[in-house]
């Protein structure tokens, strides 16, 4: 129904700044909250942040709050990930997702993934 794929990930160094996006290759998600989820190393994936389907409302995972931003844009169906002040810890994959149908911090409540973006950020 939706298919969706991030972009933007790279190579930075402390201190830099990236932007992730979400576009969607197949259908739309403009209806849906949206949120991006990431996973470090050999770990499991975690809650980054989360969006509400008009966009006024956001949430944070405390690790992340104050230094990454997401937004939309629901005209464009485009979602973003804008991170500032980026540290050594946030190196990991950033997956978009679509729909939850119930916590918005827990991965199994979300209908719909990306294949991720790497970031990496050096010290």
């Amino acid at each position: 129904q939706v298919q969706l794929v991030e972009s933007g990930g790279g190579l930075v160094q402390a201190g830099d700044s990236l932007r992730l996006s979400c576009a969607a290759s197949e259908g739309t998600f403009s209806n849906y909250p949206m949120a991006w989820f990431r996973r470090h190393s050999g770990q499991e994936r975690v809650f980054v942040a989360a969006i509400s389907v008009n966009g006024r409302s956001t949430y944070y995972a405390d690790s992340v709050k104050g230094r990454l931003t997401i937004s939309r844009d629901r005209a464009k169906n485009l979602v973003y990930l804008d991170m500032t002040k980026l540290k050594p810890e946030d190196t990991a994959i950033y997956y978009c997702a679509a729909d939850p149908d119930g916590d918005y911090r827990a991965e199994s409540d979300y209908a719909y993934w990306g294949q991720g973006t790497q970031v990496t950020v050096s010290s």
